[in-house]
C-alpha cells in the first residue's frame, strides 16, 4: 500500500466512511533543537504559530551564518541535532519559561541549569556544551535565537502530530516497542484508524478551542533510529517505513488557522 491504507480493500469510500473520534493524549515543546521535550497540559498557540518556547533555540554545532537580526530557515544540520549527534539523547531536559532556566540532567545528576534569557546563563551552557560534546562538534557552540523564530526542520511555523493507532501498527510488524518520543511530535492523538492521519492533508481539524489544518505529510529522518533514553541507535525506522509503505512519511505538519488553545483530552472528529 502506497500510505499504509486503502479504503478499496476497506470496501468504503473515504466520503461515505464513518467519522473518527480523536484525542488528545499529549503535548510537547522542545525548547532546545535536539534535546528532550517538555511535556505541558495546554498551550496558547496563535494562528500560524506554535506553541510558545517550541525550538526556540538551537546550539550552532559550527559557523551556520544565522543573523539573529534577519532570522531565516537554515538546514538542521548546522545545530546539535539527533540525526547526527545521538549523545545528545542522554540528556533530560527541562525549561521554565517564566526564568528561562533551562536544566540538563544525566542519570538523573544535573550538569548545568542556567537561564536561556540571560547572557551569563547562555555562555555558561555553550561552555558545558563545549566539554560534553567536543568530539562531535565542528566549532565553537553557540546558542542561537530570535524573536519569533523556530529552529523547525521545515520553513514554515508548523505543528507536528502523530496518531498512536499508526505507532501500534508500525510496532506489531517489528515486533519491538517504539517510544513515541522517537518522532518529536508536538501533539500525539488516538482513536483514529493507522495511518488515517496521512489522508487529512488539506482537511480542517476542529478542536473545541482551536482550528487547525493538515498541511504535509512528515517524511522521517535517521533521528528516528536514536532511542531518545539511552542514546543508542537501535532501529532503521525510516528504512523500514520504505520496506512497507514505499514512502518514509509518519505523522503530520499542522498549521494553525485560528488562535486558540490545545489542550491533552481534547477531542475532534475526522
Amino acid at each position: 500500500m502506497a500510505d499504509g491504507r486503502q479504503d478499496e480493500q476497506n470496501g468504503t469510500d473515504a466520503e461515505d466512511r464513518k467519522a473518527d473520534t480523536c484525542v488528545i493524549t499529549a503535548l510537547y515543546r522542545y525548547p532546545v533543537k535536539g534535546f528532550s521535550a517538555d511535556a505541558i497540559d495546554r498551550a496558547l498557540v496563535p494562528a500560524g504559530g506554535i506553541i510558545p518556547h517550541d525550538r526556540q533555540y538551537a546550539i550552532e554545532n559550527g559557523p551556520s551564518g544565522f543573523d539573529a537580526t534577519a532570522p531565516a530557515h537554515l538546514s538542521k544540520t548546522k545545530f546539535l541535532v539527533l540525526m547526527r549527534n545521538a549523545l545528545l539523547a542522554e540528556y533530560e531536559t527541562e525549561f521554565d519559561p517564566g526564568t528561562g532556566q533551562f536544566t540538563i540532567r544525566r542519570d538523573g545528576a544535573i550538569q548545568v541549569s542556567e537561564s536561556l534569557y540571560e547572557d551569563d546563563g547562555r555562555e555558561a551552557i555553550e561552555y558545558w556544551s563545549a566539554l560534553a560534546f567536543s568530539g562531535i562538534l565542528n566549532g565553537p557552540p553557540k546558542i542561537r535565537f530570535a524573536d519569533g523564530h523556530t529552529f523547525s526542520d521545515v520553513g514554515e511555523k508548523c505543528l507536528h502530530l502523530i496518531n498512536l493507532a499508526s505507532l501500534r501498527d508500525l510496532e506489531a510488524r517489528l515486533g519491538e516497542p517504539i517510544d513515541p518520543a522517537r518522532f518529536r511530535a508536538n501533539i500525539i492523538i488516538d482513536g483514529a484508524p493507522p495511518y488515517a492521519e496521512l489522508d487529512w492533508i488539506g482537511r480542517s481539524i476542529q478542536l473545541p478551542g482551536i482550528n487547525l489544518q493538515a498541511r504535509s505529510r512528515t517524511s522521517r529522518c535517521n533521528a528516528t533510529n536514536v532511542d531518545p533514553a539511552t542514546g543508542v541507535i537501535d532501529r532503521q525506522i525510516p528504512r523500514t517505513l520504505m520496506g512497507y509503505f514505499a514512502h518514509m512519511d509518519f505523522g503530520i505538519y499542522l498549521s494553525a488557522t485560528t488562535d486558540g488553545e490545545l489542550r491533552v483530552g481534547d477531542r475532534f472528529q475526522m
